[in-house]
């Protein structure tokens, strides 16, 4: 058997073979992308060989062209087909900023790791939903009459909230499956003992529990067509989900640490509306999803946290860079078969019953900012890139919150119309959403 520091040399020596291909690859699709720009300063040393793969966009033209999305779908996918390869993350795949997370792996270890619960103490589904087996027959049966009787008076508009909630936890296939893409810290054989890949095994195991634990509620509910559900959520898994910068880390993290603390606001809402509609028994488990969800973004802040403090001016960079093209959400590419803007509708039904709106998302970006630092960043340890990132990030909600002012204030000179929008995941009931 190797030794951890002979397990650590494998993998590198597997990166230099690879590289040259990886190299090769990449400057091909650069060639025919961006007519030579990227690879034009590029000389072909060892290091520039192994420090640029093919990138994750590449892997989603090669989706795109396959699949027949319409709408918004299509919109996204063409958008990052266009933007093809991009010299300005590429850099964060070199080996001087990889070998950061090498050297972080024991921090990971005291710091990151410990956030995980393990399975003995962790909440599972059966905790918060009937259990037939403990319950007996009558009891299971009144216990969901009483899950159906409390569902009933959920507005349908909450409803559609939570089927898109749920349909983008059961996509977790394809979320365990970015961290893996990221360099220097994905699971490398499935079973990686490193703090790196123990974390993302873990971090899938309890992301896991969120999607069982809705879909059994819904189905339990009888107030949705779970053929329809189901479908969406198949639809979903195969088309993957965009994301920029895919094998960047730096990238990776920010983007994560940002979404995680999105979900933990839209599940929170939602336990908040649920329990105004008398259905406790929602409100405990969405309330169980956004601890869940908090912890894992106090992770995930903490890495990127890390980052700011060793390496600021690459991870200024990286969050403006991420800022600029705006953080996609990962069901973006949700679709139900039928409705190809499936994902636009339950967005917009989602902002109008204040389970995650536009306030919100400039709110994420505020306090992000704040967790950082960013504002702090000393102008002398940021090279002119890194000060203009800075400045970029740090205005940004500022715009946001003008746009939204700018926004209301139309909305209250002039009244806006109203458009009936059927989901297949109510059984095509109507709901009315209010037009931008």
């Amino acid at each position: 058997m190797y030794s951890s520091v002979e397990n650590r040399l494998v993998y590198r020596c597997m990166q230099w073979i690879s590289g040259s291909l990886y190299y090769l690859i990449l400057r091909r699709r650069c060639s025919r992308a961006n007519g030579g720009r990227i690879m034009a300063g590029m000389t072909m040393s060892t290091a520039n060989c192994l420090a640029q793969p093919a990138q994750l966009q590449g892997e989603a033209v090669q989706v795109s062209k396959r699949s027949t999305r319409t709408g918004r779908g299509a919109a996204v996918a063409a958008r990052h087909e266009e933007e093809g390869t991009d010299d300005e993350w590429l850099m964060y795949l070199e080996p001087a900023k990889l070998e950061v997370f090498d050297h972080l792996e024991p921090w990971a270890e005291a710091n990151v790791v410990p956030l995980l619960k393990p399975a003995e103490v962790a909440w599972q589904p059966t905790d918060l939903l009937p259990d037939l087996a403990s319950l007996g027959a009558d009891g299971f049966h009144a216990a969901c009459c009483d899950i159906r009787a409390r569902a009933a008076g959920l507005p349908d508009a909450h409803l559609v909230c939570l089927v898109g909630n749920m349909v983008t936890e059961e996509a977790l296939p394809t979320y365990q499956s970015i961290p893996n893409r990221f360099e220097a810290v994905r699971d490398l054989t499935g079973s990686s003992g490193t703090a790196w890949a123990r974390w993302i095994r873990g971090w899938s195991a309890e992301e896991n529990r969120h999607g069982d634990v809705l879909n059994k509620y819904l189905f339990l509910s009888g107030r949705v067509d779970m053929r329809q559900v189901e479908r969406t959520i198949h639809n979903l898994i195969q088309s993957g989900m965009v994301m920029n910068a895919a094998r960047s880390p730096y990238h990776g993290f920010i983007y994560v640490a940002f979404q995680e603390r999105a979900t933990s606001i839209s599940h929170g809402n939602t336990a908040r509306r649920a329990k105004e509609h008398g259905d406790l028994s929602l409100a405990r488990i969405c309330g169980a999803i956004a601890a869940d969800e908090k912890r894992h973004e106090l992770a995930y802040t903490r890495i990127v946290g890390k980052l700011f403090e060793i390496d600021p001016d690459g991870a200024v960079r990286a969050l403006a860079y991420m800022m600029r093209r705006r953080i996609v959400m990962p069901a973006s590419l949700m679709t139900d078969g039928r409705d190809s803007d499936l994902f636009s509708q339950y967005g917009a039904v989602a902002q109008q019953a204040g389970i995650y709106t536009a306030s919100d998302y400039r709110s994420i970006l505020e306090h992000l900012i704040n967790q950082w630092g960013v504002e702090e960043l000393v102008a002398t340890g940021l090279s002119d890139e890194g000060r203009r990132a800075r400045d970029y990030v740090c205005a940004l909600p500022r715009k946001i919150r003008r746009l939204e002012q700018k926004a209301h204030e139309r909305n209250d000179k002039k009244a806006r119309p109203t458009a009936s929008i059927p989901f297949s995941w109510i059984f095509d009931r109507p709901v009315n959403i209010t037009m931008a």
